[in-house]
Formats: structure tokens, C-alpha cells, sequence
């Protein structure tokens, strides 16, 4: 599904300037609702400037008055241009960037040993030569070489990497593995949920309910609060 170019710039416009649902702004821009929350508290690791997706015409205000009217309407990305994709030759990292490679390259390795070296290069920007040098320990920086997480060092995207990872595995027969990153922020919402519930179940049994009854909590409601 189409999405737009930078989604976090784009989230961060959407909360601040309609009433579209963290949830149809997490869908719209291809997000975990936890990352809208994030930037709608102004928790994220940076603040972000905002970018009108109407303006870039990737989606238009007739749309966004469709999904404010409905909070179950999923908003349709607006056909944009397409964009300019290098086809040859490796990829392109910043120089500033180029010093952490080898820390995502041996991350990748330790967590992902399904993943080849070839497929590894594509992804990261880097030589076979350079990967086996790791693998191997025979890099002549390996003495300094920590492994972390390519997505967080910005070598590549979340969503690169899982492809690349649920390919390997694939390939080799193995089950890919899941992004557990997030369970413990779900298990605890969930876990809230379930107190909440008992607790209003137990004031209604005593009497203290009252005629509205128990309250009613949704992830989103949590979130506002």
C-alpha cells in the first residue's frame, strides 16, 4: 500500500492540524499507533517538523473530511509522483553514517545468521570482503565493533530489514522471526485494561456504579489520557 514519502512528518501534521484517530493516522502513514502517541505527547526522539501530505498531494481535504466524520474510515493515499530509484550500484549512506556500519553489519549477523552476505550488502551498502571480515573476526577494527541495530543507526528502514528477514527465513525453512520491541508496552496496556475492568465491575456489584455503569476503555481513550 501506497504511503506517504516521510510518515513521521507527516503523522506529526495530521495531529496537530485535523481530528483524525491516532489509529487512522498510524494506518494512513504506515506507523504503529504507539509512534503517533509518541509524537502527539511530543515524546519522540526528535521533534518534528510537519509536512502537509494535501499540499504534496498525497492526499486530499476531501478525504481527511471523510475519515474526521468516521472514525472507521481508513483514508486512500492520492496517487503521486513516482519516485526516482537508484537501480545500479551500491547503495548510498552519508558519510557521517559510514563509521557505523560495521557495528549494523554484525548486528545482523548475531541476530539474522540466515541472512547471506549478498543480501547483507544490498541492504547495508557494503563489500562481501568487508562482511566476511567481520563474520570471521579478521576485521582490523573488530576490537571496536559493537553490534546495533542497523534500523537504529539509520543504515536502512524497519521495514527493509524485516523484508530482507522474513526472505532469509523463508529460504532456509525456518519460521521469521516477530518484533517483540512492542510487547511489553501492549502486555501492560492490556494488563490496565483488565484492573480497570474489575474494578468497575466491583463498584457495580456495590452499588457505587450508579446508573452509568462501568466505563469502557479503548487503547486510544488510554492514550489520551
Amino acid at each position: 500500500m501506497a504511503q506517504p514519502l516521510m510518515p513521521h512528518a507527516t503523522a506529526s501534521w495530521l495531529v496537530d492540524n485535523t481530528s483524525l484517530s491516532f489509529e487512522q493516522i498510524a494506518d494512513f502513514c504506515g506507523l504503529h499507533i504507539l509512534e503517533v502517541q509518541a509524537i502527539a505527547d511530543d515524546t519522540a526522539s526528535a521533534k518534528l517538523t510537519g509536512r502537509d501530505p494535501v499540499r504534496a498531494h498525497e492526499v486530499t481535504m476531501e478525504e481527511i473530511e471523510k475519515g474526521q466524520a468516521d472514525p472507521d474510515y481508513r483514508l486512500v493515499m492520492s496517487k503521486g509522483p513516482e519516485q526516482v530509484r537508484r537501480t545500479k550500484g551500491p547503495r548510498y549512506t552519508p558519510v557521517s553514517k559510514r563509521q557505523d556500519k560495521p557495528d549494523g553489519i554484525a548486528w545482523i549477523i548475531k541476530n539474522h545468521p540466515e541472512v547471506s552476505d549478498g543480501a547483507i550488502g544490498k541492504l547495508i551498502g557494503t563489500t562481501r570482503t568487508t562482511i566476511a571480515a567481520i563474520r570471521d573476526r579478521s576485521h582490523w577494527n573488530i576490537a571496536n565493533i559493537v553490534p546495533k541495530d542497523p534500523v537504529t543507526l539509520g543504515l536502512t528502514s524497519q521495514r527493509e530489514l524485516d523484508a530482507l528477514v522474513a526472505k532469509a527465513a523463508k529460504a532456509a525453512g525456518i519460521e521469521a522471526p516477530t518484533d517483540e520491541r512492542l510487547a511489553g508496552d501492549r502486555e501492560a496496556l492490556l494488563a490496565q485494561l483488565r484492573s480497570e475492568r474489575e474494578a468497575a465491575q466491583r463498584s457495580l456489584e456495590a452499588g457505587e456504579g450508579g446508573e452509568t455503569g462501568p466505563v469502557e476503555h479503548t487503547a486510544e481513550t488510554l492514550f489520551k489520557q
